[in-house]
This record gives structure tokens, sequence and C-alpha cells, in this order.
């Protein structure tokens, strides 16, 4: 993330269930409303989602809760999770059309400008950031070159999109779940 001091930050620890992943969505939806930022409150809250989903999935262990972090900056929002399971570190993976789970990296992948994972003492950190200022000719004004990471995965897309409605994707690739 930049280096910006956050204008707005939260943290928040959730129990390892299903229902706490939608708890922490509808808080993220409503946090970037009241912070100003309604055109990012649903990416964001999806991005929780992806995020939070995993951590319920793969990263939680019993009795031990998983966090979700938003900070806010002039220039970005970030996401963060953080569950116990340090062995286990996300990478994406293709999922066959028949099964059930396996995108939720892909779709962080298509709507986060950028997106990684920081190995703590005990457990892991995925994040992944939001440019405040969204759209095709964003990182060239801001002379940032838009999705650096080597953690990002581009979506197959037929061919390359040139005026994206959304940061560059396939737009197939934001609904694949």
């Amino acid at each position: 993330m930049t280096e910006d001091a956050p204008l707005h930050h939260d943290r928040l620890d959730y129990t390892p269930f299903p229902k706490s992943v939608t708890l922490a969505r509808r808080r993220a939806h409503r946090l970037l409303s009241e912070w100003g930022h309604p055109e990012l409150a649903a990416d964001t809250a999806l991005l929780v989602s992806e995020l939070g989903g995993n951590a319920v999935l793969h990263g939680c262990l019993r009795d031990r809760l998983f966090r979700v972090e938003l900070a806010l900056t002039e220039q970005a929002v970030r996401v963060s999770v953080s569950d116990p399971r340090g062995e286990l570190l996300p990478r994406p993976r293709k999922a066959a059309p028949d099964e059930m789970f396996g995108r939720g990296l892909l779709i962080v992948g298509a709507v986060a400008d950028r997106w990684g994972v920081t190995e703590l003492t005990v457990g892991k950190l995925v994040w992944c950031e939001l440019d405040v200022v969204r759209g095709v000719d964003a990182g060239v004004d801001a002379g940032v070159g838009v999705r650096q990471s080597a953690n990002r995965q581009e979506p197959s897309c037929p061919s390359p999109v040139t005026a994206p409605a959304r940061n560059g994707e396939c737009p197939a690739a934001r609904w694949a779940s």
C-alpha cells in the first residue's frame, strides 16, 4: 500500500463460521459508503467475502479467530484478512467447470489492482488493494502502473479488452464462481 497514513481504518476479529463472512462483507460495504467511497463498496465487499471465505475454509483452526482489516488512504483501499494457518499459503488454481470452489483468488485477481500474501510469525495475512481512482486512464494519470503484483493472475479472455468496465478483466471473470 502507499506510504500515506490511513484516512480511515477498521479491524474486527470474527469466529470461523460462514455467517461471519456475511457479517464482514456487509460491514465492509457499509464502511466504504460511510467513508465517502460508495463506488468502491461493492468491490470491497466482494474482496472481503472471497478472502474471508478462504480464511474460514482453509485457514482457521478450532477456537481461533480470523481478522479483517480495512484501511483507506488517498490512493487506495486495502483489505487484509489474517488467519492462524501460515503453513497453507494461498495460490490461484484453475477449477474444473463442475467444481463449486476454487475460484476465489481468480476473482480477487480480477477485481483488485494488487494482491499478495504476507507470512506472519503465527499465521498469514492475505491482502489486496483497490485504487481510489479507477478507470482506464487512472494509472497513466497517476504515473503508476496498473496491477503490479507477482501474484496477479490475468483472467483468461478470448481477446484483450481494450475499454474495460473494470480494470481490464474479462467481464465473465468477475462473476465466475
